[in-house]
C-alpha cells in the first residue's frame, strides 16, 4: 500500500474511476491523502499519474507516465532567477497566447504545466535534457527564438543518431 498526500483531493476524486480501470489498481482519497492498493510496480506508476494531475496535467497526458519512456520532471523557477518579478518569468515561458508552451511542447512531444513557481514536463526520456534546458534557458532569460533552435537542433541530432541499434523489443 503506498500513500500520498494531494494538494487538490477533489481532482484525483474526479479521476480516480478512470485510473483504476485503465491500471487495475484501488484507489481511496480520504482528507488530503491518497491510498493506492495493488501490485508494486502499478502503485509506483499510479503515484507518478496522481502526482501529475495533482499538479495539474489532465488525465489523457498523465497517462503518458505509464509508457516507460516517458517522465515526469518539475522545475521550480526561483533556483535559475533572482528576479522578484516571477510573473514575468512565468510569462515567458507560456509566452504570448500560450504559443512559446505549445512550441516547446511540439517540439519535445511532452507535456507543460506552469503552477505557481514551479513547471511541470512530461517528457520522453530521450528530450527530457533537452526539455529541461530550454526551459532553464527561458527562465535565465534566452531570446525564444535561440531556445527553439536549440530544441530543432537537438531534434535534428536525435533523429541523426536515431538509428534502430535492435536493443529494444
Amino acid at each position: 500500500m503506498h500513500q500520498l498526500i494531494v494538494e487538490n483531493p477533489r481532482k484525483i476524486k474526479k479521476a480516480t474511476p478512470k485510473i483504476e480501470k485503465k491500471i487495475k489498481i484501488k484507489i481511496s482519497v480520504k482528507g488530503n491523502k491518497a491510498n493506492i492498493k495493488g501490485n508494486e510496480l502499478n502503485e509506483f506508476l499510479t503515484a507518478k499519474i496522481i502526482q501529475a494531475i495533482d499538479f495539474g496535467f489532465d488525465l489523457e497526458n498523465a497517462f503518458l507516465l505509464l509508457n516507460e519512456d516517458f517522465n515526469l520532471k518539475f522545475i521550480n523557477i526561483k533556483d535559475f532567477t533572482r528576479r522578484q518579478n516571477l510573473k514575468e518569468v512565468r510569462g515567458r515561458i507560456i509566452g504570448r497566447a500560450g504559443r512559446a508552451k505549445a512550441t516547446i511542447e511540439q517540439l519535445t512531444g511532452g507535456a507543460i504545466v506552469v503552477h505557481g513557481n514551479k513547471i511541470g514536463l512530461i517528457v520522453d526520456s530521450e528530450h527530457l535534457d533537452a526539455s529541461v534546458q530550454a526551459i532553464q534557458n527561458l527562465i535565465k532569460g534566452a531570446k525564444h527564438a535561440n531556445v527553439f533552435a536549440y530544441l530543432e537542433r537537438r531534434n535534428r541530432d536525435l533523429r541523426k543518431f536515431g538509428e534502430d541499434l535492435g536493443l529494444k523489443k
